[in-house]
């Protein structure tokens, strides 16, 4: 058993974390900020007394309204999973489109708002997080694709040797 001593103390590993680890990561922060940031709204005043009364927002509560609010909240849960499964082409263009569609989506909870300091915040972290997963899909590594020909080459090469 060895001993590290206080003088030359190891650094830690930062291993690589693969894209689809990262952008899974960062559907689910973002899924629990959006979570919270409508959850926490129901302890404004008058928001529960709304509800009660049907209304939500300018909309009344039907059931078309509730089919509607679930699908909102059906992408970004469907993004972690997706994220996490689906092939690295078609990964890649849906976490971009559905990220940068998602922008104009959550600045909507700012629309005629008096709260501007919580939903700005909840806004703020909210773009951090689809800023981040644009970035991770836009940079996602490439593997170069090399002819048959000239890795057949290189191969005859490297037995050869």
């Amino acid at each position: 058993m060895s001993t590290q001593s206080a003088a030359h103390p190891t650094s830690l590993q930062n291993p690589a974390v693969p894209v689809t680890a990262q952008l899974a990561a960062a559907w689910t922060s973002f899924m629990f900020l959006y979570i919270y940031v409508d959850y926490l709204t129901l302890y404004k005043p008058g928001v529960v007394d709304d509800i009660l009364d049907g209304v939500v927002w300018e909309f009344e509560i039907t059931q078309t309204f509730a089919a509607s609010a679930l699908a909102s909240v059906a992408v970004p849960i469907l993004m972690i999973v997706l994220s996490a499964t689906l092939p690295a082409r078609v990964n890649r263009v849906l976490n971009l489109v559905v990220a940068v569609l998602y922008i104009p989506y959550s600045a909507f909870n700012l629309v005629g708002e008096q709260w501007l300091v919580y939903y700005g915040l909840g806004l703020g972290l909210e773009l951090v997080l689809l800023g981040f997963i644009i970035r991770a899909a836009w940079a996602w590594p490439r593997t170069s694709s090399v002819p048959a020909e000239d890795a057949a080459t290189t191969r005859r090469a490297q037995v050869t040797t």
